[in-house]
């Protein structure tokens, strides 16, 4: 979601960096605030300015590629959605074109805190929809809990949790009077080591992304929408929205893809979250194949509702919208947060002058009233009503949180820690004397305290200054963005961030623990070279890595963190790290100090974070995670895929062409040969594990090749769905039948309980011949188990028919290849003690 929110209301939504450190930028802008609010307000009016300039530049880029698919499918109940449409339908047949019109555009409503209000339709008492972020929590008011984010359940690759954390979740928007929560994220899909926004996602695997995000779907669709983004191919935040020149405009970078890649890499989580039956998708900001996602036929009727069947409705990105007529037909259904192309009852008059189908008037009417009776939204609280759009205003105080949600959260901050290095016994810790704690991540932020009615989304304490505040109100690339917080990092930054009840630093809990077990602390929260006392059994140096929307990350370590370690490694023989990252973060600039002994990615934690990292340290719990992304040796190891495409210079319609294909993160590195330092899926325990009787009973057969598995939407098949048995919500419906299984045994070989991510890669036979483009092992199931000492456990992958197969580009269809499917079953997709297979 966008931080750039339109000028209407624009102080409620503004981007403007609230809660800033107090620099001489901040002082600055206290003595010359009749200078400094002035700008402020262009700065929140400048977003608005640029994307209006686009009303005669915003249909295609100067090439367009993006098949045109027409007209857009009809919902018309699929599954169990029959009743739900049923009772749409019959109050949409009775509304007036106008009313139509209302349901599918943004408002303007003062009276609340959510970031989107639909249009309502009284006369049947639909009151519109409240839309609030994010898919880490509530975001932006009172009364709510900070979840551990997206990527810090990914490292936990633990479903069960993913579930319970959004049943949570839930139940706190539905408290707050939301009926859309803005999440959660399965793109950006993290194609490249450097963006901005794959934190909020699950990993850099489709399969991972898939199944954490499905459960996330159904726990949260328990209380409210679930608005499953940024679809489709959004993988950069560099020039992710037009730029409005003096002369013209510089449109939105394209993804350029091809129809293997969208389905076996991009579309492939999508299509379990729509399974898992997700009420709302929105689209993206960027092009894809030069047509903006907003308005792109071929993904959104083509693959959305047409081959994916979705039967809920569409929703743009705030300000995501760039056409009337165009992106109505293209699928789009709900525009956010206001329109210009449609609240004049432009979609109204279209359907009058027959600029505009009819029947597309009413599905978007449809679609959108029979996700509201499908979800229980008729029986929701009032929009907003727990969310006052200013804090610092009297206001009733909602209590969202639930008291049964405190072990979960306490077991997500856990479960997402990933032990990379362990030597010598450092980790656990054994009742210290002395402990020295270094980092400025230790300790909370100074302040945290909504700044009236700017919000800082995060962004407090990173070091905003003014030119980087209008480079993001102008949508142009960031300037120096910051790369570290100076604080304990419990989120990201951006809409997809979260409002913590608290924070819990690791100092606040260490310190607690060594009042339990006498131990003397030394600390130094704010030097590079801080002195380290002798006698010190342990240094603990904590950092962090920042990432947020808007601009991606420059670079993946920095500088001053890198120091510290190393001069605190140089003075203590038992120097620990850890690391609260939003995505992949380097090491190599002293891992293999042997001094350092041990390092943790903390990851993002939420409000639990110092609470979470003093049970692993002490050994209450064994850390569980697992790393769902390739950590490199270096940043030119991720080669094409380490930072974003940038614009070329004088370029109106920049290009990004995915030419790796399906190998990005992981997958990249096995096909061009290259060792990272730590392997997608690895983790240390506090014990040790062994893999044995591997069995695999698949009874898959190869596709025939006279045989068409399913027909794929195109231009003119209206309504196709409907008539064949073999589609449901999610498309296919074989895909999701179990054609086999594949076991083993575990064996916990150390001394103390620990939980073992037992992990399944495939090497699928290839039906095509890429000698660009490598084929190469794929995740295809993952089991998380506790094991108690010198006991086993049984693990057992269910492989459904969508696991065994790969899209076949000429016969446009999933097909079961035909040959020898290799098997293997271990710790990381690099450490695979079993191996086997089978044959199609």
């Amino acid at each position: 979601m966008d931080n750039t929110r339109p000028a209407t209301n624009a102080l409620e939504k503004g981007p403007a960096p609230g809660g800033l450190r107090q620099s001489k930028f901040a002082l600055f802008c206290k003595r010359h605030k009749f200078i400094v609010i002035p700008i402020a307000i262009m700065i929140l009016l400048l977003p608005l300015l640029g994307l209006l300039a686009l009303r005669t530049h915003h249909a295609h880029g100067m090439n367009y590629t993006s098949p045109v698919v027409y007209p857009s499918p009809q919902g018309y109940g699929a599954g169990n959605w029959s009743a739900a449409y049923e009772r749409a339908a019959a109050v949409v047949a009775n509304m007036s074109l106008e009313e139509m019109n209302n349901v599918t555009l943004g408002v303007i409503d003062g009276s609340n805190g959510c970031v989107g209000v639909s249009g309502s339709a009284p006369r049947y008492g639909y009151p519109g929809l409240c839309l609030h972020d994010a898919g880490n929590g509530v975001r932006n008011t009172d009364g709510v809990n900070g979840y551990a984010s997206g990527l810090h359940i990914g490292a936990s690759w633990n479903a069960t949790l993913a579930y319970e954390r959004a049943q949570f979740m839930g139940a706190e928007f539905r408290r707050k009077g939301v009926n859309v929560a803005l999440g959660p994220v399965v793109g950006p899909i993290g194609r490249i080591a450097e963006g901005g926004r794959n934190w909020e996602a699950f990993g850099a695997d489709p399969y991972l992304d898939g199944i954490l995000g499905a459960q996330s779907v159904i726990g949260l669709q328990e209380s409210v929408i679930a608005s499953v983004k940024h679809f489709v191919a959004y993988e950069q935040e560099t020039n992710r929205n037009p730029i409005s020149t003096n002369s013209d405009t510089i449109l939105s970078t394209s993804a350029n893809l091809d129809d293997q890649t969208m389905h076996e890499l991009y579309l492939w989580p999508f299509q379990d979250l729509i399974y898992a039956g997700a009420g709302c998708v929105m689209c993206s900001y960027n092009r894809v194949n030069s047509t903006y996602a907003c308005e792109n036929s071929k993904s959104i009727n083509g693959l959305l509702k047409g081959e994916l069947n979705f039967q809920g409705f569409v929703v743009s990105d705030w300000v995501g919208q760039h056409s009337g007529i165009p992106s109505a037909d293209a699928g789009l259904d709900l525009a956010m947060p206001t329109s210009t192309y449609w609240s004049e009852r432009q979609l109204e008059q279209a359907v009058n002058t027959g600029a505009m189908n009819m029947t597309r008037l009413v599905d978007m009417a449809t679609r959108i009233l029979a996700t509201f009776y499908q979800f229980g939204q008729d029986e929701a609280l009032p929009l907003g009503v727990g969310m006052p759009p200013n804090l610092l205003l009297p206001h009733n105080y909602t209590d969202a949180k639930d008291a049964a949600s405190r072990p979960n959260l306490l077991q997500q901050a856990i479960e997402g820690h990933v032990l990379v290095k362990n030597i010598n016994g450092a980790l656990p810790l054994s009742k210290p004397k002395v402990i020295s704690i270094f980092g400025n991540d230790a300790i909370v932020q100074t302040a945290f305290n909504p700044d009236g009615q700017l919000f800082p989304q995060s962004w407090d304490f990173v070091g905003l200054g003014l030119p980087q505040a209008m480079n993001i109100a102008s949508n142009t690339p960031v300037q120096d963005p910051p790369q570290v917080k100076n604080g304990t990092l419990v989120v990201g930054g951006g809409s997809g961030s979260n409002t913590p009840a608290y924070i819990n630093s690791p100092y606040d809990s260490i310190q607690a623990r060594a009042y339990d077990d006498d131990t003397a602390l030394f600390f130094d929260f704010t030097s590079t070279t801080p002195n380290v006392v002798a006698s010190s059994d342990a240094s603990i140096v904590i950092i962090n890595e920042y990432a947020s929307e808007v601009w991606d990350r420059p670079g993946l370590a920095d500088a001053r963190s890198d120091q510290l370690v190393t001069n605190v490694a140089s003075a203590c023989n038992n120097t620990i790290v850890v690391i609260h990252n939003a995505g992949i973060r380097l090491v190599d600039a002293w891992i293999e100090n042997p001094n350092v002994t041990a390092v943790l990615y903390a990851h993002l934690p939420g409000q639990d974070a110092g609470r979470a990292l003093v049970q692993i340290l002490y050994g209450d719990v064994s850390p569980s995670g697992r790393l769902p992304y390739t950590v490199a040796k270096q940043a030119s190891d991720y080669g094409d895929l380490l930072g974003p495409c940038q614009n070329a210079k004088n370029s109106l319609s920049p290009q990004c062409d995915f030419g790796e294909g399906p190998n990005v993160d992981y997958r990249s590195f096995l096909a061009r040969n290259v060792t990272p330092r730590f392997a997608f899926g690895e983790g240390l325990t506090y014990s040790s594990f062994d893999y044995s009787d591997l069995q695999v009973s698949v009874n898959a057969t190869a596709t025939a090749n006279d045989t068409i598995s399913a027909p794929v939407y195109a231009n003119g098949t209206m309504n196709g769905n409907r008539n064949n048995a073999n589609i449901g919500v999610g498309g296919l419906q074989s895909l999701f039948e179990i054609a086999g299984t594949v076991e083993a045994t575990l064996t916990n070989a150390g001394t103390v309980a620990a939980a073992e991510v037992a992990q399944l890669y495939l090497q699928i036979p290839t039906t095509y011949s890429n000698s660009s483009n490598k084929v190469t092992r794929v995740l295809r199931g993952f089991q998380k188990v506790m094991v108690q000492p010198n006991t086993t456990a049984r693990v057992s992958f269910n492989l459904r028919t969508k696991d065994l197969s790969s899209w076949d580009v000429v016969r446009q269809a999933w097909v079961v290849p035909s040959g020898e499917f290799e098997v293997f079953i271990g710790k990381s997709v690099l450490n695979t003690p079993l191996s086997g297979s089978f044959v199609t």
